[in-house]
């Protein structure tokens, strides 16, 4: 599968074998027990972050990887927001510092 992750005028496809996927269990669950404790969203406070404000989270997350160039956690990070959203085909990631305004982009 790919996520096509916009950012700013650039369209990066992240390449996740359908293995990562269903291997990744573990790793997702971890990343869904830390965001149930709640999470800072750039300026708001969000207790129980539904399904699209946690791939917003993800995508924050994703350009940190980008920033690092960690190739292994972006095809993580991509593999949770494809297994946890069924028909996404990208997520256009804010650089502004608004977390929430971070665009899942569907079929």
């Amino acid at each position: 599968m790919i996520l096509n992750v916009v950012v700013e005028d650039q369209t990066y496809p992240i390449t996740v074998p359908d293995q990562i996927i269903t291997d990744a269990g573990e790793f997702f669950m971890k990343l869904d027990k830390d965001m149930d404790k709640g999470w800072q969203m750039s300026r708001d406070w969000v207790d129980h972050p539904n399904q699209e404000q946690r791939c917003q989270i993800v995508g924050d997350k994703m350009l940190t990887a980008m920033h690092k160039d960690n190739s292994k956690m972006m095809v993580l990070l991509s593999a949770y927001v494809l297994a946890r959203v069924p028909g996404i085909t990208g997520i256009r990631i804010d650089t502004n510092g608004e977390m929430l305004e971070t665009e899942l982009v569907m079929e």
